[in-house]
């Protein structure tokens, strides 16, 4: 998989903290991987807390990465003092989220004023080995000011 051009310092700086104050990222123990312009990464381990009964990452940990993983790669391209708030998302479930760890990846499609649409897909890895288990598209919205 590509890498885009890696996220300045300031824009980096931001992301992280605010990656910092998700209770929920922090909860599942989901961790930011790649900061870029307009694209971000975010892992999740397999641990038998985010499994559902038959052993695969839940879908509701599946799509809570993929989720954060595009409102960053937004927020990666909104001018210093935004936040970013999630309008609506789609995510197809693929296959099983069967791995060692799964990655989400959030990716800016369009940036605008006040709208912005990121593809999210979401891989599970298994012995350096990726396989696409969600794909989706999401509407995020730009607010000024920090929240």
């Amino acid at each position: 998989m590509e890498q885009q051009e890696q996220a300045g310092d300031e824009v980096r700086r931001r992301v992280e903290e605010s990656f910092a104050r998700q209770g929920l990222m922090r909860h599942l123990g989901a961790r930011l991987t790649h900061v870029g312009v307009g694209r971000v990464h975010i892992a999740l381990d397999a641990r038998p807390e985010v499994t559902q009964q038959h052993g695969y990452i839940h879908a509701g940990a599946t799509s809570a990465i993929a989720d954060t993983a595009g409102g960053y790669a937004a927020l990666s391209v909104f001018p210093a003092g935004s936040e970013v708030l999630t309008v609506e998302y789609k995510l197809n479930l693929l296959a099983p989220a069967a791995g060692e760890r799964i990655e989400a990846v959030g990716t800016v499609l369009r940036a605008g004023r006040t709208l912005t649409v990121c593809r999210v897909d979401v891989f599970a890895v298994q012995g350096g080995e990726r396989k696409l288990v969600a794909a989706g598209q999401q509407t995020l919205i730009q607010l000024a000011g920090e929240a």
